[in-house]
């Protein structure tokens, strides 16, 4: 049992420690003191592993499943970019929110706040899970910060890669949800670094 004990808190610990926060402009103190922030989401750029485009990646995709069964193919590239609202966005924004007590700090799509936090997703691998074998799925993230009237002038941003999902227990064979569990392991590690560095 304590070996068990361990073992768990091992993995959680090492899932927690995994994401890595390089700041490139400004520092998280620059963050001390903002209690809201109007969250936006940016997929431009976006890079997949072993292809040279999302395009290409959605191509190879659509083309096998149109092979098992036609018309499938386009229903998981509709799924694909619906995935993003549908997901991935909720999961973030409500484990951003969660972290912190009593909404000291929040994020909220489309709000009137004073500063704009910008989550530029620049790399999916979207992982797999197919029973016997699965794969975690994993996320690049690059965060900004800015007057939402000056979007051209961040007074943070930082680079996180080595994101990656937990696997919701092995139930993860949609790879929507799959991705989006990255997306939760990351608002996690955002707002431990936020919270310990603008105190």
């Amino acid at each position: 049992m304590k070996n068990l004990l361990f073992i768990a808190t091992l993995v959680f610990t090492t899932a927690l420690m995994a994401q890595k926060a390089k700041v490139t402009k400004g520092d998280w103190g620059n963050l001390k003191g903002i209690s809201e922030y109007n969250v936006v989401f940016d997929y431009s750029d976006l890079q997949i592993p072993k292809y040279d485009s999302e395009e290409e990646f959605l191509k190879d995709k659509m083309a096998k499943r149109d092979e098992k069964e036609p018309g499938t193919g386009e229903k998981f590239k509709e799924s694909w970019y619906s995935d993003r609202e549908a997901y991935y966005e909720p999961r973030f924004i409500e484990t951003f929110n969660d972290r912190y007590k009593d909404g000291a700090v929040k994020v909220e799509k489309d709000s009137n706040a004073e500063y704009t936090m910008k989550v530029h997703t620049t790399m999916i691998y979207p992982g797999y899970n197919v029973g016997l074998v699965r794969h975690n799925s994993k996320l690049e993230v690059t965060i900004s910060v800015y007057k939402t009237a000056e979007p051209d002038n961040a007074i943070f941003s930082a680079d996180y890669t080595k994101i990656e999902g937990q696997g919701n227990g092995g139930f993860d064979f949609n790879s929507g949800q799959r991705i989006a569990d990255a997306y939760i392991i990351f608002a996690r590690a955002l707002t431990k670094h936020m919270y310990k560095n603008t105190k």
